[in-house]
């Protein structure tokens, strides 16, 4: 005789309605968009006391990327607009590889063996983990993907996917870099 394992059938007690899921997927969406759309505004145009072009093309040369400036404003364009695009929900999982790869590269440039901050990587970890995790479960109820025929029903293999491409896009930046 074999026993199953079942979950009991959710009461109003234990039933959480999916608009909540929603709703936290929308928060997380807006705090991490809104985050690297900043962090974006501050490479292209120097707001929040950023370097701008110029100013982080220069540390992007240091870092050991060839064509600093170019570098910055690929970085930031792909911060500024991804971080948007995530924030509003709008091609959720390109949105939020996109902002994976940029983030790993982040991640390579800071890594010194540290963990915490200021010095460490748990910044750029948590933004890069909240984003895949992002690309994975799709951007919930409240965002314009649910006006988008094929994006409408989130499938897990696109999200995967896109972070795939991530992977791959953010090591073949890092190949060229010294």
């Amino acid at each position: 005789m074999t026993a199953t394992l079942t979950a009991p059938a959710p009461t109003s007690e234990t039933a959480t309605p999916t608009h909540t899921y929603d709703l936290g997927l929308l928060v997380l969406r807006l705090a991490v968009g809104l985050t690297m759309a900043a962090h974006g505004a501050q490479k292209l145009f120097g707001w929040f006391n950023g370097g701008g072009l110029t100013g982080t093309g220069k540390f992007f040369e240091m870092s050991g990327y060839p064509a600093g400036k170019t570098m910055a404003a690929v970085a930031g364009l792909t911060e500024t607009l991804g971080g948007l695009a995530l924030a509003i929900g709008l091609l959720t999982p390109l949105a939020a590889a996109a902002l994976v790869g940029t983030l790993l590269n982040a991640i390579a440039v800071k890594w010194g063996g540290n963990f915490f901050a200021p010095k460490g990587i748990e910044y750029e970890l948590i933004l890069t983990l909240a984003a895949a995790s992002l690309s994975l479960t799709g951007p919930g109820r409240y965002a314009l993907d649910r006006f988008i025929p094929a994006l409408r029903t989130h499938r897990l293999i696109v999200g995967f996917a896109a972070i795939v491409l991530a992977l791959v896009t953010a090591g073949a930046i890092l190949l060229i870099r010294n």
